[in-house]
């Protein structure tokens, strides 16, 4: 656990999260990673200095349109979008996952903690690598025999929907076999390991003192 905290004022060190026992990557005023030696999963703090550029903390559906539009450009989609509470501080915890070349995707999530002149944002970036698609093929199968899903003209009937709404169909949308019930079955793959990375520093990360004095984001 890193305790490197600085009491005059906020700064990349006022919070502190596991460092998984992992190689220090960038360490400098705007970002501390760690990264995994094999699997190539990052996880890092970010530190924003200024004012955050999100459009509300108290309206959940605007900020999922919010991040629907933000993915567009990358040809990404949503797992999840949710307020949180981390040690009595209002978060976003969001996971999204954005299509790779050649395949296979990567996911990213995180938790962003706004207050009104700065945020921060804990990452975790975790890619498939190797084989990709092994917790899709084997879920679907599983649903075909259950006729929970069928084969369509182009492609699964019923396999991808975004998880906030039926009527959006556009970007890369979440499938069946994402869902967080199969994790269990998936332990080794990305978005498995993503969701646990998240309850561990959600169950373990640290705020200074100083927190209690930063006005909160009001919008």
């Amino acid at each position: 656990m890193l305790k490197l905290f600085n009491r005059k004022k906020i700064t990349i060190h006022s919070i502190s999260i596991p460092d998984f026992g992992w190689t220090q990557g960038k360490n400098d005023k705007n970002i501390q990673q760690w990264i995994h030696p094999d699997k190539g999963t990052v996880v890092s703090i970010n530190f924003f200095n200024k004012k955050p550029d999100l459009p509300t903390m108290n309206d959940i559906h605007s900020l999922r349109a919010f991040y629907r539009d933000q993915l567009a450009a990358h040809k990404g989609g949503l797992i999840q979008v949710d307020f949180v509470d981390l040690k009595g501080y209002k978060a976003i915890k969001t996971i999204f996952k954005i299509p790779q070349q050649p395949s296979g995707v990567v996911y990213l999530a995180s938790f962003t903690i706004p207050f009104e002149k700065f945020s921060f944002v804990i990452k975790i970036q975790a890619p498939e690598i190797g084989m990709t698609g092994m917790r899709d093929s084997i879920i679907a199968e599983k649903l075909l025999r259950e006729n929970k899903i069928a084969i369509g003209d182009t492609g699964y009937k019923n396999w991808f929907k975004d998880p906030y709404g039926l009527e959006i169909n556009t970007n890369t949308l979440m499938n069946k076999s994402e869902e967080a019930h199969y994790d269990i079955k998936f332990p080794e793959h990305p978005l498995s390991q993503a969701r646990n990375i998240l309850k561990q520093i959600e169950s373990e990360i640290e705020f200074e003192d100083a927190f209690e004095k930063s006005s909160t984001f009001k919008r």
